[in-house]
């Protein structure tokens, strides 16, 4: 869950990398409409002075082939990261803790109600295959536009994962609104992956979009709502030893050992 869009409005301007062509700049000037926000010719200022210019955070950044956040942790964008690595020991026969801990297999449906960096939607995409469906919701319009943009379009990969990539289907949507419209036992698997109490700050991989990020906490009626919508489990990731596990019904957790996170279950039969 991340930061409301009415928030975001008032904070960030869409820019183009220096020199553009016209159809990136045409297609910042699109973005900037459908997101609600202000499109700013980049000229030849920096990051910094088009911040202090137009008073805001963040910085909506058309490339050549990509999007990407410029935010005052750095630039975030998309890339398969470690999903490529574990789609790779997957097919390799090696397991992997958030695929054991969902329970899911070919053909199931899943729910990833923070969809983040993307990774975790996309490994789940790789598993479910073909027959399967993986529906991520992102409430914040920046972060959402960013994965969904890098899901339809990155390509240097190979095949069995840029398949799985362009079957997640990204929403934007507080995760709490979208599952109220979900039927019963609509997915197999609903997941959350909110942001940690406490964080685990040596995880430099994700510090960019720290500032983009909703600190809200997970509360109970979500996770219940989650329960009406799977069918099978509810999954959230924690920090190891967290007491968001007990607050919130997860009684079942299931970690590595010598891991600084683990994953809290509630199966529902």
């Amino acid at each position: 869950m991340t930061k409301g869009r009415s928030t975001l409005a008032e904070n960030f301007i869409v820019t183009t990398a220096r020199r553009p062509d016209v159809a990136n700049e045409n297609f910042a000037r699109e973005l900037a409409v459908e997101l609600g926000g202000q499109f700013v010719a980049r000229e030849d200022f920096s990051f910094d002075v088009l911040r202090k210019i137009h008073g805001v955070e963040n910085i909506l950044l058309v490339k050549k082939n990509s999007l990407a956040v410029v935010t005052a942790a750095g630039e975030f964008f998309f890339h398969p990261n470690t999903a490529h690595l574990r789609i790779k020991n997957l097919r390799g026969g090696e397991g992997d803790r958030l695929i054991n801990a969902l329970k899911i297999s070919a053909g199931a449906k899943v729910l990833d109600c923070t969809l983040g960096l993307g990774s975790d939607a996309l490994v789940a995409a790789y598993v479910v295959g073909s027959s399967g469906r993986v529906v991520a919701t992102e409430v914040n319009p920046l972060v959402a536009e960013i994965v969904r943009h890098g899901m339809k379009n990155f390509s240097a990969d190979t095949q069995p994962v840029v398949e799985a990539m362009r079957r997640v289907e990204v929403v934007t949507a507080d995760c709490a609104d979208y599952l109220r419209t979900c039927a019963d036992n609509s997915f197999d698997a609903v997941y959350f992956d909110p942001m940690f109490r406490r964080p685990v700050e040596k995880s430099s991989g994700i510090n960019p979009i720290r500032p983009l990020a909703d600190d809200r906490a997970l509360t109970v009626d979500v996770v219940q709502e989650a329960c009406r919508v799977a069918c099978r489990r509810v999954v959230m990731k924690e920090h190891s030893g967290s007491a968001e596990f007990a607050r919130l019904g997860f009684s079942v957790v299931e970690g590595g050992r010598y891991s600084s996170v683990a994953f809290g279950v509630i199966d529902i039969n």
